[in-house]
Order: C-alpha cells, then structure tokens, then sequence
C-alpha cells in the first residue's frame, strides 16, 4: 500500500476551514504552549459553523494560525508534536478540491 509522503509545501495548512479539535488535543496543545487550557481555548480556539465542535482559529487569510515558514521556504507546523488527528489525515480522510494540484507531496 502506497503511504502519502508529506514535501512541507503547505498547502494543506493555507486551505481554509475547520481544523477540528478534541478534548484531548486542546490538552495536548495548550501543554505543549505552555499555556492553561482556560487560555488556550479562549485565545486559540472557535466554534465551529455548524456549532457542534471547537476548532482551531485561522489567520485573516484563512492560514492555520500555526503555519510558519522556516529559512529554506519549508512550511512547518508550530505545534506538530501536538498535531490534531485531522491534520495529520491530510490527504487520505479529508482533503480539497483539485488538492493534487496546489499540494506537492506524493503517494510512494
């Protein structure tokens, strides 16, 4: 079975919309922030359209608020030791129309 391998080019993270979040992955990334969950939430954190869930707030563009582009043009995740799940399920259980196209990684 072919397994997606991910070239750090972003596009995932500059697509706008909901990046939905757990109970436990608010936990884990307001650890791994340093901050309080009380906080985390209040200044990181929205609910959703559909008023069902909490995701994560997105820049004006519509970026993840933690996309941020180290000295070699390579995107990163500021919080990737904390990833939500629905992050990490990029491309296989969600992705966006005509992904292939904007998304450099590749299937191997």
């Amino acid at each position: 079975m072919k397994r997606f391998v991910c070239s750090r080019c972003g596009a995932c993270c500059r697509w706008p919309g909901a990046v939905k979040v757990t109970d436990a992955e608010v936990d884990a990334i307001a650890e791994l922030l340093g901050m309080s969950v009380e906080i985390f939430l209040a200044e990181h954190t929205e609910i959703t359209p559909d008023r069902q869930h909490l995701s994560l707030r997105e820049k004006a563009n519509g970026e993840c608020e933690y996309l941020a582009v180290d000295e070699n043009g390579l995107s990163l995740c500021l919080i990737e030791k904390a990833k939500p799940q629905q992050c990490r399920n990029f491309p296989d259980k969600w992705n966006f129309p005509n992904w292939q196209e904007k998304c450099s990684g590749e299937y191997q």
